[in-house]
């Protein structure tokens, strides 16, 4: 809706140090356009995505989804994960993949840690085939989940739900992306809002059947340590720490020991 180099704030040096501009900008200090040029008000910066059903408007925004979704996000968490602590994290779960690239294929993961993304690509992503591959912000909420990092779920979806507005098919119409969370949220705001019997939208549910399908493609894929390693961090225990200072693993490596057992 804006471009931020649009409508800014000049720099007027207040201690002179910039000595060829030092006269102009002493001059604009003292000018009748002074604070026009130079006084920053803070705008409420909270994006919104606003539709309407029924002409009902809905508002769909981070802290919405954190609510809705019972997330319990830290609203000052990231949605981020540093480089290095994403690449020791996959390494940790002996990932094969290139996991320095821009995704990561989700066969090249033993068989839990294949599951565990299988369900967040499936459940929490965006996108509209390819159900193989997870971008790398998807693989940072994978990571958090496991070393039980500060992330903001919420604003991750909310950052997918907003792609998904400027994006079309191939067929050139939008799909209609995170059904299930958009029909929670007018639940909500609009817990009187008259539904259609007639008007289902159909999602797929995973049952056993799958599950059992993909355990068994999966084990043509990766071939597992026998016995399997020890899942390690919040998945091992749930009273599990995060390592400190953007680390993958504690230094004594005592809570992180993912040796086999039978």
């Amino acid at each position: 809706m804006s471009e931020s180099r649009h409508n800014m704030v000049a720099y007027l040096d207040p201690h002179e140090k910039t000595f060829e501009f030092k006269e102009i900008m002493r001059w604009l200090r003292k000018s009748r356009i002074n604070k026009a040029i130079t006084h920053q008000t803070p705008i409420d910066g909270k994006e919104i995505i606003r539709g309407q059903v029924n002409q009902l408007n809905v508002d769909v925004y981070a802290e919405v989804l954190n609510t809705v979704l019972q997330l319990s996000d830290d609203p000052e968490a990231p949605y981020s994960v540093p480089i290095m602590c994403q690449h020791g994290c996959l390494l940790h779960m002996k990932c094969v993949d290139d996991i320095l690239g821009g995704q990561i294929n989700k066969a090249w993961l033993p068989l839990r840690y294949k599951f565990l993304l299988h369900v967040l690509i499936q459940c929490l992503s965006n996108r509209r085939g390819g159900y193989d591959m997870a971008r790398n912000d998807l693989v940072w909420l994978m990571v958090a989940l496991v070393l039980n990092k500060s992330f903001s779920n919420s604003k991750y979806i909310f950052a997918n739900m907003k792609e998904n507005i400027g994006r079309t098919s191939a067929s050139g119409n939008k799909l209609w992306m995170y059904p299930r969370f958009l029909q929670m949220i007018m639940n909500v705001q609009h817990p009187n809002l008259p539904k259609a019997d007639n008007d289902i939208l159909k999602i797929d549910v995973m049952i056993e059947h799958l599950v059992k399908i993909f355990k068994g493609v999966a084990v043509k894929r990766y071939t597992e340590s026998t016995p399997p390693r020890k899942m390690f961090g919040a998945l091992w225990n749930k009273n599990y720490v995060a390592p400190a200072n953007d680390k993958w693993r504690h230094d004594d490596n005592q809570s992180d020991d993912e040796e086999p057992r039978w």
